[in-house]
């Protein structure tokens, strides 16, 4: 599993027009689902993002968690976070798991995050969607939890 994480003000999706995740303060999160992973990545990458400190304390310096500040969340389904550029000018996107497998580790993935964070909103798995965000910082952290 592969997650982009920015920090942000504030963040929407919208499917067809219609808002369907918009949060204040906290992260907006691409997640990206390979062919390999599971439930246990699932688990450890939702266990690290929970406790993420990257926002400023008191000190101006990244110490403190989305729970220690009463983030929110916006989650992204982005298969597109396992594009393979290395042959030619058009990606590959083998590497990413398919339609109902991935729709259920993304469900999965929310559950989650929704256990551990009282606000969480998502996009629409597989939909075209057009996503507004106001960066903080910016903040980006990318990484990787391989099976």
């Amino acid at each position: 599993m592969r997650i982009l994480v920015q920090r942000v003000k504030e963040a929407s999706v919208q499917v067809e027009g219609r808002i369907t995740g918009q949060i204040g303060p906290g992260f907006l999160v691409f997640l990206g689902i390979s062919r390999e992973d599971g439930r246990p990545q699932a688990e450890r990458l939702a266990k690290k993002l929970l406790g993420l400190r990257i926002f400023p304390d008191e000190e101006g310096k990244t110490n403190l968690s989305l729970q220690d500040v009463g983030g929110q969340l916006l989650l992204v389904s982005q298969f597109t976070l396992y594009a393979d550029c290395s042959k030619g000018y058009r990606p590959s996107f083998f590497q990413a798991a398919g339609g109902p497998e991935a729709e259920a580790l993304y469900e999965y993935f929310i559950a989650l995050c929704r256990a551990g964070c009282p606000v969480v909103q998502t996009g629409v798995f597989g939909a075209h969607m057009e996503v507004a965000l106001i960066n903080d910082g910016p903040f980006t952290i990318f990484w990787e939890e391989n099976p």
